[in-house]
């Protein structure tokens, strides 16, 4: 049977994930006789950034990436996470199969990478096992999506959640929770500062929050998992 070759992109910083990584990708090929992978390895954004720009240039398509979020940034300040990777490769390979590996595990986060990339597997790390690896890249290669365990429960909670919330209304809780002013948030968002309080009344109305200040609203949209 004619062999399928595969470039393959592990772009994260962990050496310990990366060798996890490399180990199963070498396993995975020992045993299936119809693929062939070559692999490189980036650890920050400024790496990552020239190999999909090389790989890009050479027009090579059939390329695997496992994608860290959470990376050092470029020199420039262009690429500033692993994210901004991930949109330069959606548009720069478009035929490329993305694995996004993780440590974030909130709603908000998750919502945000599913919206910008859609990979076609998804990982918290905390999940990592070396037969989830396997049974990633099988299934990836062969009939994607594969989410691991912790992603699919996120996902049901944010569709049981959903339905009261829209995009605007998560991000101001976003923004609050990791400390952006009130003053600032117009900056960020399509909204005047009236229409911000506005729905922050809403929010507190449907979370049932009596008090006037933001904390424990805070505090109840992250315990519904919103953020």
């Amino acid at each position: 049977m004619k062999q399928k070759k595969y470039h393959i992109f592990v772009i994260d910083d962990h050496p310990l994930i990366v060798e996890a990584y490399l180990t199963a990708l070498n396993y995975y090929e020992a045993n299936d006789d119809t693929v062939k992978f070559t692999t490189q390895v980036a650890s920050d954004c400024e790496s990552g950034f020239k190999l999909i720009t090389e790989f890009s240039a050479r027009k090579i398509s059939q390329v695997l990436v496992f994608l860290d979020i959470k990376l050092s940034p470029s020199r420039d300040g262009k690429i500033l996470s692993g994210e901004d990777l991930g949109l330069l490769i959606r548009k720069s390979l478009p035929h490329s199969k993305i694995i996004v590996s993780t440590t974030f595990n909130d709603n908000y986060r998750l919502h945000s990478i599913f919206k910008n990339i859609n990979p076609e597997g998804f990982l918290v790390k905390n999940d990592i096992t070396h037969v989830e690896l396997l049974e990633t890249i099988g299934n990836v290669i062969k009939d994607p999506p594969y989410f691991s365990k912790t992603v699919i429960k996120l996902l049901r909670d944010q569709i049981v959640n959903d339905h009261a919330l829209d995009h605007y209304d998560r991000k101001i809780l976003y923004e609050l929770s990791i400390g952006t002013r009130m003053k600032d948030l117009p900056n960020l968002l399509p909204l005047s500062i009236a229409g911000i309080e506005k729905r922050k009344r809403r929010l507190k109305r449907v979370f049932n929050v009596k008090k006037l200040e933001d904390k424990q609203l805070l505090i109840i949209a992250r315990e519904k998992g919103f953020i």
